[in-house]
């Protein structure tokens, strides 16, 4: 017997159970630092936010000093990051879990092996982290973990930073579990994160579910459920919206 279509109403009721069924509700993740927002502890205090990203350490791996860019807050051209380290504590206290980005959509970053992947693994460690490091560009606060925003640079070698990254954390300080999540394209598997998702290591994956026209929401909803079905596979802790 043939199958028919379904129509957009249906689609949308399909859609619409389909992710209450797969999705975590009442959690949200917003990227921080590349638009004159508000500031970071105003950003925690609204209490719409879960999850907040600092966006994004534009510049590492290839034996380059890393660089950290957060536009009209603070940078290489105005310094003063360290300041933020209050606001981050401040949204600790409201539960707000504070995360790192690395990459970007500009930049220069990539990583040429195994052993530079763990040199920037004990970077991120010992200045965003639980290490110690006489010049943490946040000052003395600790992050809650690391973000994987990489759209180019290469493909290889970021499941080697998500092992060192995790490795460190389980066998350096036990006091404080070092989260990973990562932002992908919709595109299934995702170009650069694909291979570091896949170890398995990843707590929260957000997939970038726009700007790609063969599976974004607006564009086909028979595709951006196709692409869905396949994030929500994937070995990770949650995947979200």
């Amino acid at each position: 017997m043939a199958s028919r279509a379904l129509t957009p109403y249906q689609l949308i009721a399909s859609l619409t159970m389909a992710l209450l069924a797969t999705c975590h509700a009442g959690s949200i993740a917003v990227y921080w630092g590349q638009n004159n927002e508000v500031s970071l502890s105003e950003t925690c205090a609204s209490g719409n936010y879960e999850f907040v990203i600092i966006a994004f350490l534009s510049k590492f791996g290839n034996g380059q000093r890393p660089l950290m860019d957060l536009a009209g807050h603070c940078g290489p051209w105005s310094g003063g990051c360290e300041s933020i380290s209050k606001d981050i504590r401040s949204c600790q206290r409201r539960g707000v879990k504070v995360l790192l980005s690395i990459g970007g959509a500009d930049g220069g970053y990539g990583l040429s092996s195994p052993d530079d992947a763990q040199q920037v693994a004990m970077y991120l460690w010992n200045n965003f982290l639980g290490g110690t490091s006489s010049s943490r560009p946040l000052g003395d606060a600790v992050l809650d973990g690391i973000d994987f925003d990489i759209e180019y640079g290469g493909d290889k070698f970021w499941n080697d930073l998500a092992r060192d990254i995790k490795r460190l954390g389980n066998s350096l300080d036990s006091r404080k579990r070092v989260l990973l999540s990562a932002a992908p394209q919709c595109p299934f598997p995702d170009q650069w994160d694909g291979s570091a998702i896949a170890t398995g290591l990843f707590d929260y994956v957000w997939v970038q579910f726009y700007d790609n026209p063969e599976c974004e929401f607006n564009a086909n909803a028979e595709a951006f459920m196709d692409a869905w079905r396949r994030w929500v596979s994937v070995p990770a802790g949650k995947v979200f919206l």
